[in-house]
């Protein structure tokens, strides 16, 4: 057993586990604390680093505009997981889903939302419950086989967690007020704290309740120790503690929802198991969207044929010998 854990289990029967127990009950009582996925269906919701970046941005308007709280957050191509606190979830949604379904729409010239109709809701209480399912946000990527390590993401807030106690820092510069319009649009409303990158991406650190997440944590060892355990047994015993009658939160738990991924998958992947070589969504959609596109004389995936989007899939598959659902996906077929 680690020292780190044995620290951790120490640290479980202190006094100041207590505090951080009474912390969260404070906070549920203003805030309820919900675990929200938004899952993409048949397309992806990013195609590329922009979208990312408009879709974080959406989120971090949508906290504002509704009055709610972020805690953690992972963008996929095919799914986004947030952690939020907020009276009125539902709205949130609504409002971050509208705002980026329009940009997307407009960049791309097709209609109707963006991701499935209906999004997955999960109300979290207890600390040991919020440490699980931010602990499950955060490492998303490394369950789906993108990155080996959490950190290797960029799409999530991971690194804006125990920045300076880990010897991270911001490497971009940051964009003036005055020019944030060009990356959420002209009507948006933001709080004085947000800052933005010159890439036109709101700083997660500046967005997110960093300070209640580290204090949920306690420290940088007890972080780092969660994103790089094994889910297991353990991780549902912890959560008994909370004393609570709710369901543990388990990896089928956060994922539920989500196609094309199977539970024993993601737990080989887990243990940093993929091929990290093979073409990404952003990378295929990339190759799709300037290379390929353009020869059809189409604005974009969306104004191809099916006949159109069929030979193009037969030439993906022989180029890049991937699978069958990630094509399918890519070219929204």
């Amino acid at each position: 057993m680690s020292y780190i854990y044995l620290h951790f289990i120490h640290f479980g029967r202190d006094v100041r586990e207590n505090r951080r127990e009474d912390y969260v009950k404070k906070i549920n009582v203003m805030k309820k604390t919900y675990h929200l996925c938004l899952s993409a269906g048949d397309e992806v919701l990013f195609r590329d680093e922009e979208d990312y970046n408009r879709g974080f941005n959406c989120f971090a308007l949508a906290l504002y505009k509704t009055g709610s709280t972020g805690l953690v957050e992972s963008f996929q191509s095919t799914h986004c997981h947030k952690m939020v606190q907020s009276e009125d979830p539902r709205g949130f949604m609504y409002t971050m889903r509208q705002s980026y379904s329009k940009y997307f729409n407009r960049k791309y010239q097709r209609h109707g939302r963006v991701g499935e109709k209906h999004h997955f809701t999960l109300e979290i209480v207890g600390l040991h419950h919020h440490l699980a399912a931010m602990t499950y946000v955060l490492r998303n990527a490394l369950h789906h086989g993108l990155v080996p390590i959490p950190y290797a993401y960029p799409h999530c807030s991971v690194n804006a967690i125990f920045q300076k106690e880990m010897g991270k820092r911001p490497t971009e510069k940051l964009l003036e007020e005055k020019h944030f319009h060009r990356f959420i649009g002209r009507k948006a409303e933001w709080p004085s704290q947000y800052k933005m990158s010159e890439s036109g991406l709101f700083l997660r650190e500046s967005v997110l309740d960093i300070v209640q997440v580290e204090n949920m944590y306690a420290t940088p060892r007890t972080f780092n120790y969660y994103m790089s355990r094994k889910s297991g047994e353990e991780w549902e015993k912890e959560q008994e503690r909370d004393r609570l009658e709710a369901s543990p939160i388990r990896l089928d738990t956060i994922e539920s929802g989500i196609k094309d991924q199977p539970i024993e998958k993601m737990l080989i992947y887990e243990s940093g198991r993929s091929d990290y070589r093979k073409i990404s969504d952003i990378d295929l959609c990339t190759e799709i969207d300037r290379n390929i596109v353009p020869r059809y004389g189409k604005p974009s995936v969306y104004h191809l044929s099916q006949r159109e989007k069929q030979q193009i899939a037969e030439f993906l598959y022989r180029q890049y010998h991937i699978g069958g659902a990630q094509i399918r996906r890519c070219l929204a077929m």
